[in-house]
């Protein structure tokens, strides 16, 4: 049976702490699903499309096969349930990420009993990037090419920053 995880998240945007834990994730994975949460409520740097955009530039040279980007709106474990993934895959940057991210797996287990959640830790390297510092980075035209894939820098300069 083939071993699906989503990886689920705004990316708003993608940075290279999330393209080191999907590419671990590929490695444990037979098919890595990013799936960019859309909230209608919450309004994000760059649009759904515009991030979309990002993450496939990022992953150009992987197959469909191995790995996709989808939209996705509502709980995650529902998500899942529709592409048949048994595994949400989450990154772990410190000890505060563990406590929140720990509380969102408890209750999608109880939701969801099927599914597990499995966590990566960041390597010490990456730790420190989120894609909030990045979007203030940017906002305040910073340099944010360390903290981002360099498929995206191009992208991230068409793009209207406000």
């Amino acid at each position: 049976m083939k071993k699906t995880a989503v990886f689920p998240g705004s990316f708003d945007p993608i940075t290279l702490a999330h393209v080191e834990i999907v590419e671990r994730g590929l490695e444990i994975f037979d098919k890595v699903i990013i799936a960019i949460g859309v909230n209608s409520v919450k309004k994000g740097m760059f649009s759904p499309e515009q991030r979309l955009e990002m993450i496939r530039q990022t992953f150009q040279n992987h197959s469909e096969e191995r790995l996709s980007v989808v939209f996705f709106e509502g709980l995650t474990v529902n998500f899942c349930r529709s592409e048949n993934a048994g595994y949400i895959l989450r990154g772990m940057r410190n000890v505060m990420d563990f406590e929140s991210e720990r509380a969102i797996a408890q209750h999608n287990k109880e939701l969801a009993p099927e599914i597990q959640t499995v966590f990566l830790v960041s390597p010490g390297h990456y730790s420190h990037i989120s894609s909030t510092i990045i979007r203030e980075i940017l906002a305040n035209k910073g340099d944010a090419s360390p903290f981002v894939p360099k498929e995206i820098l191009k992208l991230l300069d068409q793009s209207e920053v406000n």
